[in-house]
């Protein structure tokens, strides 16, 4: 399907339909960098070296993305989430019962909807 093209009011450029113009990239690459550099590393927020080989081996346990099943479709997980995000419990960071597999889909998109309105 295609439609009109749209005029973007940062480069002045008409961008087709469906795709972001070069501006658009830049200025999100920069957003993220910016956001990345406040974040501080993977490691002093919480996701160590423990956390990694508890997370590997719980993958093997529970190797379906939760998330997935409850919409009745079987999906491999790829990564360890946290229900209740370390930030809001971090008492909770090695409680395995706080824990879900998801794929990388479910976890860039649903869960992230959900911890924005925590």
């Amino acid at each position: 399907m295609t439609g009109i093209p749209r005029f973007c009011p940062n480069c002045e450029e008409n961008v087709p339909y469906g795709v972001r113009c070069e501006c658009q990239i830049a200025a999100t690459r920069a957003r993220n960098r910016r956001h990345d550099a406040l974040r501080g590393s993977a490691s002093s927020r919480g996701y160590d070296a423990e956390w990694r080989a508890a997370s590997r081996t719980y993958l093997l346990q529970h190797p379906y993305c939760a998330e997935c099943a409850r919409n009745g479709v079987r999906t491999s997980a790829t990564l360890v989430d946290h229900i209740i995000a370390i930030r809001l419990a971090p008492h909770r960071r090695m409680d395995r019962t706080n824990w879900q597999s998801l794929c990388t889909n479910c976890h860039s998109s649903v869960k992230q909807k959900q911890e924005r309105h925590q």
